[in-house]
Parts: C-alpha cells; sequence; structure tokens
C-alpha cells in the first residue's frame, strides 16, 4: 500500500473510533474496540493488541489474532522497548531485535505504540506483529499514534 492509501485509511479509522470510542468510558471496551477494528482493515497485521501495565507487568490485554503470551518477561521485547523509551519503536526484522519476545514464531515485524492516561502515564502499550519482514513505517507510526491517543479522550 502506497504512502498516501495508508495514511487515508488510517485517517478513516480514526474518525470510525473516534465515534464508536464515544460510546463507553470502559479502557478494556476501548481497546477491543480499536484492536478489532484495525486488525481486520490491514491484511498485514497478524497480531494486534494491548499490553498493560498491571503492577509492574505488561499483561495481555484486549487483542486479535492467535494466542498470546499472558504477561511479558520484564524489561525484554519490543513492548518493554517502547515503555522504557517513552515512544513508539518499529522493528523491520523482530529476530534482529536483542531480547526479543516470541509469543509467536511466525511474527516477523513489529510496531509497539505507548498508550498514555491524561496524566501523561503509560498505561499500555498496542501491539502490532506482521508475519512480513519490514511491514511497519513512519506513516504507520503517525497512524497508530493518532488513533492511540483517541484512547485517553
Amino acid at each position: 500500500m502506497d504512502k498516501e492509501k495508508k495514511l487515508a485509511r488510517y485517517g478513516r479509522l480514526r474518525e470510525q473510533l473516534a465515534g464508536l470510542l464515544g460510546k463507553t468510558a470502559d479502557a478494556q471496551a476501548r481497546m477491543a474496540t480499536v484492536a478489532a477494528l484495525l486488525y481486520h482493515k490491514f491484511d498485514h497485521y497478524f497480531w494486534c493488541g494491548f499490553y498493560r501495565l498491571v503492577e509492574g507487568d505488561l499483561v495481555v490485554g484486549p487483542y486479535q489474532g492467535p494466542l498470546a503470551c499472558q504477561v511479558l518477561a520484564r524489561k525484554r521485547g519490543v513492548c518493554w522497548a517502547a515503555v522504557m523509551a517513552g515512544e513508539t519503536v518499529i522493528v523491520p526484522d523482530v529476530r534482529r531485535f536483542a531480547g526479543h519476545i516470541a509469543c509467536d514464531a511466525r511474527s516477523l515485524s513489529e510496531i509497539v505504540v505507548p498508550v498514555r492516561d491524561a496524566g501523561g502515564a503509560i498505561v499500555a502499550v498496542l501491539d502490532v506483529d506482521s508475519d512480513r519482514p519490514a511491514q511497519f513505517d513512519e506513516e504507520d507510526r503517525q497512524g497508530l499514534e493518532t488513533i492511540v491517543a483517541l484512547l485517553t479522550q
């Protein structure tokens, strides 16, 4: 998908989600809605969901795709890298990422976007995996960051 088409799709999804997320303030329901819509709108999404920070652990939240790790090893992997850096992390080849946690060996590339509460603290991450290498880029980062921002509105 070319750059313009991808950004336009993310824009349409953001508009759709803005309406859907206004129906409840429940964080789990909102995350479930985001994961489901994104997963079904991009054919390169192999796994799409959230890991929530719960008492210092990253615990799986709402997701779409194959079975996930329930709790991620502390301070390892792409999700923890995003939490520790406080910013989105894009990994073109997870096999080359030191400390990668392979919940499913078919995942080859990944993007992780921090989710913040109204005070700016990271409370979760949106994790998207692809079973193809190098599937995520700056357009995905921009699009997903604007969608994740809807969760705190």
